[in-house]
């Protein structure tokens, strides 16, 4: 297995490489360490102006990420079982935040987890793993609508002149968010279930 990918030359096929340490896969880690220091702003010090910096720059390293895989050949298949794992598990920790500041109600965490629970119950029994499916474009827009949504509704809380039309915002953007995450669990339910069965039929599923 190699370690350290190289870049290519534009044009070239897009190929998941058997690669660990690449940019993309640091900027994921690097997203999801934002978590702790987001908790502590929100919950420690109620610091919501630096918590929405937090947010922006986890957002970036969503978009700068997936931008270099593909423009610099750093795609690689840890990257590909990362990158969702690592955006789902942010998304649940900055909700469970948000609901015990009592910025959102329980009933937005439970839109994120039950999806994520059944998709997950699922791909423990057919892969007793990760499906290790492609990340489909909905998926993608659905977490930058969440990532885009929660920062503007904690702009809301700012006590600015602005703040009802940050609360408006707000929500119609994670309420996009919230339907394109059950759209794309819907389409990510039967992919497991094609996938799985398929398997099945080849003598590999469970």
């Amino acid at each position: 297995m190699r370690f350290i990918g190289a870049g290519s030359r534009p044009g070239q096929p897009h190929v998941d490489r058997d690669l660990v340490f690449t940019v993309p896969n640091l900027l994921t880690v690097l997203r999801f360490m934002g978590v702790p220091l987001f908790i502590w702003l929100v919950l420690a010090q109620r610091e919501y102006g630096f918590a929405v910096l937090v947010l922006a720059i986890m957002g970036s390293t969503d978009w700068v990420d997936g931008y270099i895989a593909r423009r610099f050949n750093q795609a690689s298949k840890l990257g590909r079982i990362l990158d969702p794992i690592a955006d789902r598990l942010a998304l649940i920790a900055v909700a469970v935040t948000l609901v015990i500041a009592g910025v959102v109600q329980w009933w937005y965490l439970a839109a994120l987890v039950i999806p994520d629970a059944v998709l997950l119950s699922m791909s423990l029994f057919y892969f007793h793993s990760h499906p290790d499916l492609p990340v489909s474009l909905i998926g993608k827009t659905r977490t930058g609508l969440l990532l885009l949504g929660t920062p503007l509704l904690l702009l809301s809380k700012l006590d600015t002149p602005s703040a009802d039309a940050w609360f408006i915002a707000a929500w119609i953007v994670l309420g996009l968010g919230l339907v394109g995450h059950w759209v794309a669990a819907y389409y990510y339910f039967w992919a497991i279930r094609r996938k799985g069965r398929m398997l099945a039929d080849n003598g590999g599923g469970s």
